[in-house]
């Protein structure tokens, strides 16, 4: 439980420091701080180099004292020297016609994930294309909670095929550290294929284990 609420922390501080770079900015990341700060990885944050600037940040959220577009200017990070980045993404009324439909008939599983990234306005996003459309979608709730299934498909997929790779090839200590990092997501994501998937996790965990 430690170790997922530490990895979580992590990621959350992650996501903090790089806000200057996501599409989208606080509109888009500020939900997610909400979502998954919980009480432990609240504790573990702040543990953490300027988690504590991040916990005040998600008080405030909650308390509704910052909207969710914007942070306290004593809270950025690297004291706000990095600039700001845009709030929210606009997307045309094709485009959102176009969004709203790929949402409505997506299928859970590789060919529906080809499908929906395949969309104009979602390669123009790049890697970043989930945060993106999470910011799309701000204020369409009933697509939003539908969105999560694609979320998670796309998750899914792309946990899958980083274990693949991992047991396929040989291994850094850099690797094996954010693989150790990572595994909550492998836990969470790799049982979604069944029997596959548990092997898979299975084959992971020996093989970093094999490297202690």
């Amino acid at each position: 439980m430690k170790a997922k609420a530490r990895a979580t922390a992590q990621r959350l501080l992650n996501l903090y420091r790089q806000e200057h770079v996501i599409i989208g900015g606080w509109l888009a990341i500020n939900p997610i701080f909400v979502k998954e700060a919980d009480d432990i990885v609240m504790e573990e944050l702040n543990q953490l180099p300027t988690g504590k600037q991040l916990v005040q940040h998600i008080e405030n959220l909650r308390s509704g004292k910052t909207t969710m577009d914007r942070i306290e200017p004593e809270l950025l990070p690297y004291g706000g020297m990095m600039g700001n980045s845009a709030t929210s993404v606009s997307l045309t009324d094709n485009e959102m016609n176009e969004l709203r439909n790929a949402i409505e008939f997506f299928t859970p599983d590789q060919a529906g994930l080809n499908t929906f990234v395949s969309q104009s306005f979602i390669k123009r996003f790049g890697n970043e294309w989930p945060i993106a459309v999470r910011a799309a979608l701000v204020d369409y709730p009933d697509l939003m909670a539908k969105f999560e299934t694609i979320d998670q498909t796309y998750n899914a997929y792309r946990y899958w095929g980083m274990a693949t790779d991992i047991v396929a090839n040989p291994i850094s200590e850099r690797v094996r550290a954010q693989v150790q990092a990572d595994m909550p997501e492998y836990e969470t994501y790799l049982p979604m294929f069944g029997d596959a998937g548990n092997d898979l996790l299975i084959k992971l965990r020996t093989f970093i284990s094999s490297l202690n």
